[in-house]
């Protein structure tokens, strides 16, 4: 799996902008490549955010979630790894202070993997 250069930065553009709230889409592209950010409704706190899965449009390719941790640890909590196991197979968290250092991705077990920046 790999993910663009492009759509990481802006994933981090989209934490800070989000901070000190969390941020939360989804991530799509096409032949392993994670190109595309979705951006569902959802609700954003200080300690969690919640997208509304079942408002996304039939069809679409989705591999995973991307969300923020406003502080400076990308660990996931028990409510990660519950989303992690519900849906999709790579699940990326960046936290503060939302530099090209602060990220971490996930599979659905909620082990540590990585991907490939191009």
């Amino acid at each position: 799996m790999k993910i663009k250069k492009e759509l990481l930065m802006a994933i981090l553009e989209s934490a800070k902008e989000a901070y000190p709230y969390e941020f939360i889409a989804l991530l799509s592209g096409e032949k392993g490549m994670i190109s595309e950010l979705i951006f569902l409704p959802s609700i954003s706190g200080e300690e969690s955010a919640i997208i509304r899965l079942d408002m996304l449009p039939l069809g679409v390719k989705v591999y995973g979630t991307v969300h923020s941790h406003p502080l400076p640890c990308c660990e996931p909590s028990e409510e990660d790894f519950f989303l992690f196991t519900k849906f999709g197979r790579v699940h990326i968290i960046v936290c503060y202070p939302f530099t090209m250092r602060d990220w971490k991705c996930y599979d659905s077990k909620g082990e540590e993997i990585e991907i490939e920046v191009v």
